[in-house]
């Protein structure tokens, strides 16, 4: 486990929440007033954590510039998977499975605003490459909600070879792309699947691209030719939501 520094409300209560073991302590700062902290601490104190006050400028050098509300934790965050855990994350989702591809998203508010839409549409996994990805650090635990320390991050040592466990078990995988032909919304999503996204300079990188089942692109009839990744990402999850829920 390596030991990170939780900024903000959403990620302290989050990780209070969900991990309360891994949290070793809450700081906040000492003149604050805001009901929400005060409740926190409350939760942190009931759990076992112990915590502290610190002056506002303490908490500012500590998260060297992040927002963060008045609070903030120490957490020894679990270690990401990696390409081994997928066959038991595969057997256990079924035909119910929804993978999301990230390849090399690096930034840290599109990443965690990502991880928030995964979580939201109850995705799997996220799969990403182990060296080209932004790490989840103190801004995507805060751009994500929390969502970050509750979806499955798997960190691929080699993302193609992670691609071809998912098609070998079955997984359809549908890249998007703005050049493909073929709509999003003519794909049919009801089995396990997964939906790769690129990042917003280049798109998906060519071997990623050619290990894709499928191409297609969400329509924009509008005056622009592409959404940011994370609004893409939250799109194409809940469509396959939308076709996986009884009328």
């Amino acid at each position: 486990m390596s030991k990170d520094i939780l900024a903000g409300i959403h990620a302290v209560e989050s990780a209070l929440k969900y991990d309360s073991d891994n949290v070793s302590e809450v700081m906040y700062a000492d003149d604050t007033r805001n009901p929400r902290v005060k409740q926190l601490l409350e939760e942190a104190k009931e759990r076992g954590v112990r915590v502290h006050a610190r002056p506002m400028q303490a908490l500012d050098k500590l998260t060297q510039g992040e927002r963060h509300q008045g609070v903030v934790a120490f957490y020894s965050a679990p270690d990401a998977l990696s390409e081994s855990d997928l066959p038991k994350l595969i057997e256990a989702a079924g035909t119910t499975a929804l993978f999301l591809i990230l390849d090399e998203i690096t930034d840290p508010h599109n990443f965690g605003a990502c991880l928030r839409s995964a979580l939201a549409a109850s995705v799997t996994a996220v799969i990403v490459p182990k060296d080209r990805a932004a790490p989840t650090n103190a801004t995507v635990r805060r751009a994500s909600a929390g969502a970050a320390d509750r979806v499955p991050i798997v960190r691929a040592t080699n993302l193609v070879r992670a691609m071809d466990v998912l098609r070998e078990a079955g997984v359809w995988i549908t890249g998007l792309e703005g050049e493909a032909e073929q709509s999003f919304y003519t794909q049919d999503f009801r089995g396990a699947v997964a939906i790769a996204m690129g990042s917003e300079d280049e798109g998906l990188r060519r071997l990623t691209r050619e290990h894709c089942d499928f191409h297609v692109r969400i329509p924009m009839p509008g005056a622009i030719e592409s959404l940011n990744v994370s609004v893409a990402t939250g799109v194409a999850l809940f469509e396959v939501v939308r076709q996986r829920t009884p009328a």
